[in-house]
């Protein structure tokens, strides 16, 4: 009971810390210029699990306000990505994403990107680089997540893992993310979730097409089962 004690007590001091960051967070926040003006409350987030305190949800929900505010999209309707992923990632890449080439030049920056050693024609290694980016590892969590997420994502994670194993699934999933991020920045277009059926069927079209293609290759032709 004594070290359950000190854990609760050392639990309070964490979230009064966490609160005093977020206020600063929110402080510099309100430097930014506004992209968007905010008539009323955003959508609703989806729910995501464990509990908060209702001084963090506050604060959290302001912290996202300020966020849409500044980059005229809602970033959290992303599944996985929460308040803290989009600041962190925001942190890293900016808000203009005019300074990026491409989706490419800011997944390579954050080495989410393949970095194969080829010499004379032979690929050597195939690896990513090597690179410690806050913003890559807080996608890299948030791509984690999405193991058990009923969502379009979330179908697509699971099915990268069952191929490619976890690791790579994961790098591949934040390369995803960031992609979405960096769309949703650049051209201002909200994120719409289409589902797990939409992504399961849409994938199955995919295949169905690739194997007329293989057929047509082998003089062969596919006839669908009765």
């Amino acid at each position: 009971m004594f070290i359950l004690g000190q854990a609760l007590a050392l639990y309070d001091v964490y979230q009064v810390q966490l609160a005093e960051c977020e206020k600063h967070m929110q402080a510099h926040l309100a430097s930014f210029a506004t992209k968007k003006e905010m008539d009323s409350e955003p959508d609703a987030q989806p729910k995501r699990g464990g509990r908060k305190p209702s001084a963090a949800r506050e604060l959290e929900s302001a912290t996202r306000l300020e966020l849409r505010r500044i980059t005229a999209v809602d970033l959290t309707l992303i599944p996985s990505i929460d308040v803290v992923t989009a600041e962190v990632v925001l942190s890293e890449v900016g808000l203009d994403m005019g300074r990026w080439k491409s989706e490419k030049h800011v997944a390579s920056f954050l080495g989410l990107c393949p970095d194969h050693r080829i010499s004379g024609g032979k690929v050597l290694k195939r690896r990513t680089r090597k690179v410690k980016n806050r913003a890559a590892t807080a996608l890299r969590l948030a791509a984690q997540s999405l193991r058990r997420s009923q969502t379009a994502l979330g179908a697509k994670f699971r099915r990268l893992r069952a191929k490619l194993g976890a690791p790579k699934a994961t790098t591949a999933m934040a390369h995803t993310l960031l992609r979405l991020i960096y769309r949703m920045l650049k051209y201002g277009e909200e994120y719409v979730e289409r589902g797990m059926q939409a992504y399961e069927e849409k994938y199955r079209q995919q295949r169905i097409k690739w194997l007329m293609h293989e057929a047509h290759t082998l003089n062969l032709k596919l006839v669908p089962a009765q």
